[in-house]
């Protein structure tokens, strides 16, 4: 036998859903207005089903899904330009969005994105045997670098990711190094910009591109540089 999951996710109208899905380049195999709403979406072997709810609200969506591909970094290429071209920038903030592609503790690389309705679809490439979690560092800034990661990008709390950062930012006793300084200051940036804080965000971004470090410890962090150069873009 073979089977299949095929995630079921709320919407409070559909036409948004095919639009977002469509730039990803999704097929919509299915469209129902009435008696109620329903769509489905379809991309090689992944499928997506949405239905609609009238009362339901987007901004307090804890619904998503999780999709396994073995090209992340493509598909995060794809789907920024598929966005970019159906609604003139990638939105990076408010509803949809699309995150940064990022190595995770837990063994694997992945982004995450959040569609009209709220709801959020993790994409990640498995980059290691080891999918448990790993633990939190002992080591001051690297334990603020990891809890603030999966803060941001696993639990999508923005205010207890800042506040994590804020605090290994402010210790005047210890120093992190070139590279733990610039991934600290990009992610405090990112979330400041999510967030709606511009002018924190431009300041922050600014120190980041300030650090100075070796062509070894750049090719490091090569996805924060990524990411700095487009949140300051």
């Amino acid at each position: 036998m073979a089977e299949k999951t095929i995630p079921l996710l709320p919407c409070v109208t559909v036409q948004p859903i095919v639009d977002f899905y469509t730039a990803l380049g999704f097929e919509t195999t299915y469209l129902q207005k009435s008696p109620y709403a329903y769509a489905v979406v379809e991309r090689g072997t992944v499928e997506l089903q949405f239905f609609g709810m009238k009362q339901y609200d987007p901004a307090e969506s804890i619904s998503g899904c999780y999709i396994l591909t073995d090209d992340v970094d493509s598909l995060h290429t794809a789907f920024r330009a598929g966005l970019k071209a159906a609604y003139g920038k990638i939105p990076s903030r408010g509803l949809p969005r699309i995150g940064p592609l990022k190595d995770m503790s837990y063994g694997v690389r992945q982004f995450l994105m959040t569609d009209p309705a709220g709801n959020s679809i993790r994409v990640g490439q498995q980059i290691s045997e080891d999918q448990a979690h790993r633990p939190a560092p002992k080591e001051t800034f690297a334990r603020a670098l990891h809890l603030a990661d999966l803060f941001v990008d696993s639990k999508e709390d923005l205010a207890g990711a800042a506040k994590v950062i804020d605090r290994a930012l402010a210790l005047t006793d210890e120093r992190p190094t070139p590279t733990q300084h610039l991934r600290l200051l990009v992610l405090r940036g990112d979330i400041a910009q999510r967030l709606g804080e511009d002018a924190l965000a431009g300041q922050l971004l600014e120190r980041a591109a300030g650090v100075e470090m070796t062509a070894a410890e750049r090719a490091e962090v090569r996805d924060a540089l990524v990411r700095l150069e487009e949140l300051r873009g």
